[in-house]
């Protein structure tokens, strides 16, 4: 074998296990995901993670040094999720448009990352222990909106609300699709695994959020 030969075999080799490799992170990833989500941090256990990502238990910690570490990954990536979608518009300062993106992303990351959302909802229900770190990043965040919807309304641009309250109350409305996936299904009468129609929960929501505002929804 030539040395190009051999560097390109050399190459390809490199790259399948680096394929294989993450392949197997993203297994115990979603394995995470759906233990914790279920069982919360005290009900998971790393041998049920690693049963339902294929692996033996010395194989899962080869990946990984704990199951607090795996945890706190896995809670942050909802939080550092949530700050990357959960920004107001920074190229609109109409309230409408501002509002009715802001309930969309947020309802969408709920319904694309449900186990995620029920992971930080029992994190919370917990106690939060483990969002120390957390909570200072989510008041700076917020406060900013609050200011923005505050300036909205002392330049009679939309009712007077209590912006916190606001915020809070759409986060509530959009995540219990998420965190209350199974009732949702019931009482919209699908299967288990049906999707979601998002189209008129969104449509809904933001109806609600604007005429709450003051504000005509189209």
């Amino acid at each position: 074998m030539t040395e190009p030969d051999a560097e390109a075999a050399s190459g390809a080799l490199l790259n399948r296990t680096k394929q294989g490799r993450e392949r197997i992170l993203c297994a115990i990833r979603e394995a995470a995901i759906a233990e914790f989500s279920r069982h919360g941090f005290k009900g998971a256990s790393t041998k049920a993670i690693a049963e339902r990502a294929g692996l033996t238990k010395p194989q899962l910690h080869y990946y990984i040094s704990s199951k607090e570490e795996l945890y706190e990954e896995l809670l942050y990536s909802v939080l550092n999720g949530w700050s990357d979608a959960f920004t107001f518009d920074a190229d609109s300062d109409d309230p409408k448009t501002v509002l009715s993106n802001y309930v969309r992303k947020k309802l969408d990351y709920a319904l694309d990352n449900p186990g995620l959302s029920r992971i930080f909802t029992t994190e919370v229900l917990g106690g939060g222990r483990s969002l120390g770190k957390y909570w200072p990043v989510a008041v700076k965040s917020t406060q900013q909106k609050v200011d923005l919807i505050n300036r909205w309304i002392a330049e009679g641009r939309m009712r007077q609300v209590d912006a916190k309250l606001l915020l809070m109350q759409i986060w509530g409305m959009t995540q219990h699709y998420a965190d209350y996936g199974v009732q949702v299904h019931v009482m919209l009468g699908l299967a288990p695994d049906e999707p979601i129609d998002r189209a008129p929960i969104v449509r809904e929501l933001t109806s609600f959020v604007l005429l709450g505002c003051g504000l005509a929804p189209d």
